[in-house]
């Protein structure tokens, strides 16, 4: 006896696995694949000398006689494994396992220790009561249809001269795949099968569909025997000398005799259980391993799947059963740490192969029919009192429908004596004799379900119903037009399948798995679409309908729009988002090293809030950290919405419009010592307005103190979700608005996207919340509540759309949650809800399908996406108070403590407001000619330290300074220097420069674009490269020894005569004077002293968006 060897896995990371058969692999792959965080180590023995096989298609093996063909993988797959997650061994059996001990034994005398096994031991052919494997082994010219030894050995003694006549007992799938194997070999000339029932494939189909295959045989001549089966098996002695028996053929039950030089037998398939019961562990009586619905068996920590398995009495000889349990132990195995369990359920056993030349499908409750019958006459029986021998209890014999929605109907309880009474099925049958094509559709009575079917000769709809039927969704077409509907020219294309049909059953396998993959460009080759998802690599049967998917979709991705977000990238924002999330990016320049057209580029207005917006999105890291700062636009960057004269706004966060009277009190308070402008808001919010930029920290301290956070009122994401009172005090509510839109606008706060967005929560149909003017609206009904989305108004309003019906409360967030993280992924940059959805391809109903029904398969990831912004949420305004640092950046001027207005106010209504811009305004450019010194007398004058610019080698920045009565604005790039311009706009007049976002151009000239208009100007020189209407004065700025910045300048009065404040501010009109309308309109007085007119024909900005179109808000 060989001596016993034992293998103990390290670190406890084990999972002994019996059998390398097409469930085997499956399993060890997908374990593979899910096993991120490594917990097993996998050891699988396979008895065999090959590697795994598709046994599906043991006949091709008759044409090219190499194993090799049929791998699922090839060897090299096998060598590429990392040795410490998985090993095999072939020609080697498991022979025992010891549950107690967890150990398993094999046929070389090895044991491994476990902590899972997994039993996948498969199945071997049955055999009649009259015949053995013994009696096999000593008998020549018998066989069975199991593997490539049974198939080797039937080739050759196929070979002899003397075997002329094979016959196959059996008229299954397995049969019928025998007789076509062998009526293929030339050297045999007939081929004969024996089949106990009236036709063949008895299981499959119905008498008149197999009746019609049984003429295709016929017509093949092959010689079919039907209601008969074989009483004895025939032989004669062997005359080579060997003791062996020879095959001669059956005696029949009728008596007669069968002759035949050569047998196979495929009468069905026996669970290989000789293991389990050898090792004490729970078989059914009429064989295979029990499972439970976890697919474990009676000894703990021991699995079984695939055919060797009894689920619920079943065994299934089927490869698509065995697949599905192998996804469902992998995910148990590896998933369950924040997910419920996978179970078991009736699995699909929809068929579609080519048999003896003959296309056959079936799908779907395919024998529904036959049980309704049978139902039927028991009800019936049960009511009229006719069932002989025992009482039947009627609600066993009642007939129950279950609809897409998991509601019953109405018990159906068939009328005696007529057809067209209360039926709880229909069928559609199609049956032409003269093309051999055979359909049978089943249908709920109404005919807004289909059941199931079978199919012979046109099979090409197989998918398609498979589909339709596992949906369980009411058909959107009569059932007639399921047979005689006009077929459309060309191949089908798979264009009409949703992305989540199944193409290929064998390895489960969706027509959204393949387009993926295209798309992707992980896969340019059917031999590469094959390897990354084994579509194809079963039965086969699916791969016309794959090829063409295939084609279709490559042809898709052969035409490209250009959508790229900038000069500075070659992709648009949704490719941007992609790359940024799997590459894990983390900063703006790390984006632009990595897929940046100009490595070194420093991006641009466009680019930078929109990869800002993707960073915060994914991280939600803190805006004002150096290495983000650079990229947020004005209103994110100083947290607060900047005003048509420079100051700001604050809007604290109300959610739901709730407020206490001690924070209306705190509200008013702030409001009055900083002199601000208030106004309710549209959204239930208070907006207070006219903040100078050094008091927005002090201003958001004292919020702070009161209760109060950011509203993030300034950013591209949630502003509010409105609310009407609801069952809080309404009459009429019948739903928590209130409590509700707290909770979403609680949850959602912070949230950075492409666009703004808005909801509303509204506590019955009355809709006082104005929920479908949003992006999101949700109304309560008496069931739950309606979700509607894509909704806005603005320029352009649009009415929402209803998403979802009478949903209830606890999965309204969850599908908020995904609607919100999908919009953040795909969406354009600065594109709303309601343009993205009108945008998308199949609009509404593809967002429900994604959403709803998870047809991409990407739910999960939306779930993390938006979990992991909720979770990493932090007040910005608190972030900013609580840091000395930060509160520096707020300053007005970094090198006084002096403050200037941006603007003259004017009284009105009791509060203060700025002056009024002119409808229009002349362009304006202020050029070094204007200056009275010469550059040359020029000096250069400290204006600031460098550690007033909070420098940093992650990014831009940029400061204002006061230079007599002049404001300039002083920016640091690395590796690039230091610049100056002045601080003032000359489109509006408005000193604002030094909020801008810097960038460059392709060809790397710098610019800051004045964050009002963006209007965009060179610091070399300040030209206008947006409006050659303007230009500004820029200055030479530097960094000394002693870590000052200076700026070359001219005297003070020289420069305050061309470029002072109070020159430029816009004052109040000359109301009576000019005879305009007072408090309306303002005189602008130019650079000669004279007031500018306002007339729109000098020109001026006519468009809502004052400059660049693609930045209109």
């Amino acid at each position: 006896m060989a001596a016993l060897t034992t293998y103990t896995l390290q670190g406890g990371r084990s999972s002994s696995y019996g059998g390398l058969g097409m469930v085997g692999i499956a399993f060890i792959e997908k374990l593979l694949n899910l096993d991120d965080k490594q917990k097993y180590f996998i050891i699988t023995c396979g008895e065999r000398v090959h590697f795994a096989y598709n046994r599906v298609g043991l006949t091709e093996y008759f044409e090219h006689r190499n194993v090799e063909n049929l791998y699922l993988n090839p060897p090299s797959w096998y060598a590429a494994q990392q040795p410490d997650r998985f090993r095999y061994h072939l020609s080697e059996t498991v022979t025992y396992l010891s549950p107690r001990d967890h150990l398993v034994y094999t046929s070389k005398g090895r044991s491994f220790k476990y902590d899972r096994c997994v039993l996948a031991t498969g199945s071997t052919a049955s055999l009649p009561l009259y015949t053995s494997f013994k009696d096999i082994a000593t008998t020549d010219g018998v066989f069975v249809y199991r593997n490539i030894s049974d198939l080797d050995a039937i080739i050759a003694y196929a070979a002899r001269a003397e075997v002329k006549h094979a016959v196959v007992v059996g008229g299954g799938l397995l049969g019928l795949e025998a007789a076509k194997a062998v009526y293929d070999l030339e050297t045999i000339s007939h081929v004969s099968i024996i089949n106990r029932q009236a036709y063949p494939l008895s299981r499959q189909l119905d008498a008149d569909a197999g009746e019609m295959v049984l003429r295709k045989i016929e017509g093949m001549g092959v010689q079919v025997l039907t209601n008969c089966s074989p009483a004895q098996q025939l032989t004669r002695p062997a005359t080579d000398g060997s003791g062996n028996k020879v095959f001669t053929g059956f005696t029949l039950q009728d008596g007669t005799t069968h002759e035949a030089d050569l047998v196979i037998y495929a009468i069905g398939i026996k669970p290989r259980d000789e293991l389990a019961q050898a090792s004490g562990i729970e078989c059914h009586p009429r064989g295979g391993i029990v499972v439970d619905d976890n697919l474990q068996t009676s000894a703990p920590d021991v699995y079984a799947i695939g055919e060797c398995a009894s689920w619920k009495g079943n065994y299934y000889g089927l490869i698509a059963p065995g697949i599905e349990m192998a996804d469902i132990l992998s995910f148990n195995l590896t998933e369950t740490d924040s997910h419920a369990p996978r179970k078991m359920n009736a699995p699909d056993l929809s068929t579609k192969l080519k048999l003896m030349g003959v296309d056959v499908a079936s799908f779907g409750d395919f024998f529904a029919d036959k049980r309704m019958t049978i139902k039927t006459q028991a009800a019936t029986a049960a009511f009229d009192g006719t069932f002989p021998g025992k009482v039947v209890d009627p609600a066993q014999a009642l007939v129950e429908i279950t609809t897409a929605a998991g509601t019953s109907a109405t018990p159906l309880i068939p009328k005696r004596g007529g057809r067209n009474g209360n039926e709880p099925i229909k069928c559609l049958v199609y049956n032409d004799p003269f093309s051999s094509t055979y359909k049978k559709y089943i249908f709920t009575a109404d005919g807004k379900y289909l059941l199931g079917g079978m199919m012979i000769g046109d099979v090409s709809d197989f998918v398609k119903l498979v589909a339709i039927v596992k949906k369980k969704k009411a058909l959107d077409v009569p059932p007639s037009q399921f047979i005689i509907g006009a077929k459309k020219e060309g191949d089908d294309d798979g264009g009409d399948l949703d992305d989540d049909a199944q193409v290929c059953s064998c390895h489960n396998v969706s027509k959204g798995d393949i387009v993926k993959r295209v798309k992707g460009g992980d896969c340019t080759t059917i031999g590469d679409l094959k390897k990354k998802t084994k579509v194809g690599t079963g039965c086969g049967g699916c791969m016309p309908l794959v090829t063409n998917i295939f084609n279709a979709e490559m042809k898709r991705a052969g035409y490209v729009l250009n959508t790229n977000i900038c000069p500075h990238f070659a992709m648009a924002r949704v490719d941007l988002f992609n790359v940024i999330k799997v590459r894990k990016l983390r900063t703006f320049g790390e984006v632009m090293t990595t897929v940046g057209i100009d490595k070194n580029a420093i991006g641009c207005e466009i680019c930078k809030p929109a990869i800002g917006s993707i960073l915060s999105s994914l991280y939600n890291e803190p805006i004002m950290k150096p290495e983000h700062h650079q990229n947020q636009d004005t209103n994110d960057r100083f947290m607060a919405n900047i005003q048509r004269n420079g100051t700001f706004s604050v809007v604290p966060r109300i959610a739901a419009g709730e407020i206490t009277p001690e924070g209306l009190i705190a509200i008013g308070q702030v409001a009055k010592k900083y002199n601000l402008y208030t106004k309710i808001t549209g959204g239930q919010r208070i907006d207070m307005f006219g903040a100078m930029k050094d008091d927005l920290p002090s201003i958001w301290e004292e919020l702070n103190d009161a209760g109060f956070e950011s509203g993030q009122a300034y950013g591209k994401s949630l502003r509010t979700v409105k609310s009407c009172v609801g069952t809080t005090w309404c009459r009429y509510g019948v739903g928590d608005s209130v409590g509700l839109a707290v909770q979403l606008e609680q949850r959602y706060r912070g949230v950075r996207s492409p666009h703004k967005f808005k909801g509303g929560v509204s506590g019955c149909v009355r809709e006082c919340a104005e929920a479908q003017s949003k992006d999101f609206g949700v109304i309560a009904t008496d069931k739950g509540w309606n979700i509607f989305v894509g909704g806005n108004g603005g320029a352009n309003p649009r009415h929402a759309e209803l998403f979802a019906k009478d949903v209830p409360p606890s999965r309204v967030i969850r599908i908020l949650d995904r609607f919100l993280a999908y919009y953040i992924m795909t969406a354009d940059r600065l594109q709303r809800t309601a343009r993205w959805i009108e945008n998308m391809e199949g609009g509404i109903e593809k967002l429900r399908q994604v959403i709803l029904e998870d047809s991409l398969g990407i739910c999960a990831e939306l779930d993390a996406i938006m979990t992991n912004i909720v979770n990493t949420y932090e007040d910005e305004w608190a972030n900013a108070v609580k840091d000395p640092a930060k509160r520096q950046q707020f300053k007005q001027f970094v090198n006084t403590t002096e403050r200037r207005p941006q603007a003259e106010l004017i009284a009105e209504r009791g509060q203060y407001r700025p002056a009024d811009w002119p409808k229009s305004s002349a362009g304006l450019k202020i050029t070094p000619d204007q200056l009275k010194t010469p550059k040359s007398e020029w000096t250069w004058v400290t204006v600031a330290q460098k550690g007033d610019m909070a420098l940093s080698e992650l990014g831009t920045t940029s400061v204002a300074v006061k230079y007599g009565d002049t404001q300039l604005a002083v920016y640091h790039v690395p590796k690039r220097g230091f610049y100056a311009t002045q601080q003032m706009c000359p489109h509006r007049r408005a000193f604002v420069l030094d909020h801008g976002i810097i960038g460059d151009t392709p060809s790397g000239e710098l610019y800051v674009s004045c964050p009002l208009h963006k209007r965009n100007f060179t610091l070399t020189d300040g030209t206008c490269l947006s409006d050659p209407d303007y230009e500004i004065l820029a200055f030479e700025a530097r960094a000394n020894d002693a870590d000052d910045i200076e700026v070359l300048l001219p005297p003070v009065n020289d420069i305050d005569a061309v470029l002072g404040t109070d020159k430029w501010l816009v004052r109040q009109a000359e109301s009576e004077a000019l005879g305009l309308n007072e408090a309306t309109q303002v005189e602008m007085v130019g650079i000669n002293g004279h007031s500018v007119a306002s007339h729109e024909e000098q020109g001026g900005c006519a468009s809502s968006a004052c400059g660049d179109k693609r930045l209109e808000w």
